[in-house]
């Protein structure tokens, strides 16, 4: 058997005794590489259906033979028989035989060259390889009868046969329409069909205010709430969806208006007229979600790698994690290294059996189902993630050697500095001097302890500056960290 790595089935030849057979391509799907950490086995798979037989000898060459070349290895040896016919009753058959063994076998110029087209046609292969694979469904050629179940049991179908279409109770698709899920996403999209936009835009708002125009964003139908503000949620809906869909147009025009630029500072008075902000006479207050909180900090530090696109990565977890929810420990967790570490959330993977605990804790879901509406805790719990998790601790220090650097010459300049980037003001007289006194306390620490500010200052894959002190680093390492632990820093205010 030889194959010449095209990664279609085609590439694979079967030869018996020498001579080439024909035989049926059932599949021709593959997509990935073939390699792989399992051992070869012959006549045999992982760890089943052992051959019934024996194997008298097995040769492995590192590259695909030649129709010749196998000729020459079976027991017939045609080339030998064909030497043994006088020339001139040789057939054109066996003459090109011929020809074609002294070419392959001796002819060097010839063998340069079929070399050079084989790593040629591999470079090709590489290069026709698609850069992603998108899985995707697709209708049957014919599809199977589907039929109204009783009582919604699989097991009692009755003799209602059912029909691509919608509801009878939604308009029906346009006449059009492909009655299949491209007719469907022409429905959804067409331009009398108001719930689609109106649905976007309410989750968007609901993003960055904390609570959308309708607080029950996956029930816009009789038992659904009323929205705040019905007329701005249909400009806010046609507007979108004239403006072909842009979703950064939209979260554009949402954040740079005046009611989104407003202080959630409110007197007594007017909390007490409006307790859920629901005329939005004040700016929004909620506590950040869990991607948004990581960002933010790793954007504070100046660690934040903002490449778009490409795979997932896997950065810092707890050791072990994986292990407790696999099948026998596999697939095993390989955290990445290097730029992918400071990656956006976005690219964070996703094992639903084991989400990525830091973001759980900030309440992320599993993604093991559709959630409209994450729930917002606040526990001891999250605390400790942005006190002692690496990824923080790491920022931590990131952010004290931006406030050495960039800071400023005096620590009064230098905790402004790093409060104003956490929380987007400066600090008041009171909290700067809780900082100092810990930054006064901490220093004092690390100078009696050498070894504990280069245990924390090694936190973390990425080097530190060592031109800098690193017991004042340390030190400002503690105080940023205090500063990411703040309200303000957690909290859309």
């Amino acid at each position: 058997m030889t194959y010449d790595g095209s990664s279609k089935a085609k590439g694979v030849k079967i030869y018996v005794d020498g001579q080439l057979w024909d035989w049926n391509i059932e599949q021709d799907r593959l997509s990935e590489s073939i390699r792989t950490p399992k051992t070869l086995l012959i006549g045999s798979r992982h760890p089943s259906s052992r051959l019934l037989g024996t194997v008298d000898e097995v040769a492995v060459f590192s590259r695909a033979l030649s129709l010749s070349e196998v000729e020459t290895l079976s027991k017939q040896l045609p080339i030998t028989a064909i030497l043994a016919v006088a020339p001139e009753k040789r057939t054109a058959e066996q003459q090109q035989q011929l020809r074609t063994y002294y070419l392959e076998q001796e002819d060097a110029e010839y063998i340069a060259l079929i070399k050079q087209k084989q790593e040629l046609k591999a470079e090709e292969t590489e290069l026709l390889k698609p850069l992603t694979t998108v899985m995707m469904m697709s209708d049957m050629a014919k599809p199977r009868d589907t039929f109204i179940l009783a009582r919604g049991a699989y097991d009692a179908p009755t003799e209602h046969k059912v029909q691509p279409g919608t509801p009878a109770i939604l308009p029906p698709m346009p006449k059009e329409a492909p009655q299949n899920r491209l007719g469907l996403a022409q429905w959804l999209f067409q331009s009398d069909h108001p719930l689609t936009a109106r649905v976007a835009v309410n989750r968007y708002w609901q993003m960055l205010f904390g609570t959308g125009f309708v607080t029950t964003p996956e029930d816009f139908g009789s038992q659904g709430a009323f929205p705040s503000h019905p007329q701005l949620l249909d400009w806010l809906a046609v507007d979108f969806r004239e403006s072909g869909w842009d979703v950064k147009r939209l979260l554009k025009q949402i954040v740079m208006s005046a009611t989104y630029r407003q202080t959630s500072d409110a007197s007594r008075e007017t909390y007490l007229q409006d307790p859920s902000n629901r005329l939005l006479a004040r700016g929004a207050r909620f506590r950040l979600q869990g991607e948004f909180v990581r960002d933010s900090a790793l954007e504070v530090s100046g660690l934040l790698n903002t490449k778009m696109g490409g795979p997932g990565v896997k950065p810092y977890q707890p050791p072990g994690l994986w292990k407790e929810v696999g099948l026998g420990g596999n697939p095993v967790f390989v955290q990445d290294h290097g730029e992918k570490l400071y990656r956006r959330s976005l690219y964070t993977y996703w094992k639903r059996s084991a989400p990525p605990p830091s973001m759980q804790i900030f309440d992320a879901p599993t993604r093991e189902k559709c959630t409209i509406r994450r729930p917002r805790t606040n526990t001891p719990l999250q605390a400790l993630v942005t006190m002692n998790d690496v990824q923080y601790v790491e920022a931590a220090r990131h952010l004290a050697e931006r406030m050495l650097k960039e800071g400023g010459s005096t620590k009064e300049e230098q905790v402004a500095y790093a409060f104003l980037l956490a929380t987007g003001r400066e600090p008041r007289s009171s909290e700067r001097e809780v900082l100092l006194e810990l930054y006064d306390q901490s220093l004092k620490h690390y100078q009696a302890n050498a070894k504990a500010a280069e245990e924390l200052m090694s936190v973390g894959e990425s080097p530190r500056d060592k031109k800098l002190n690193v017991t004042e680093q340390a030190a400002w390492t503690v105080v940023a960290n205090m500063i990411f632990n703040l309200d303000e820093t957690l909290t859309r205010e």
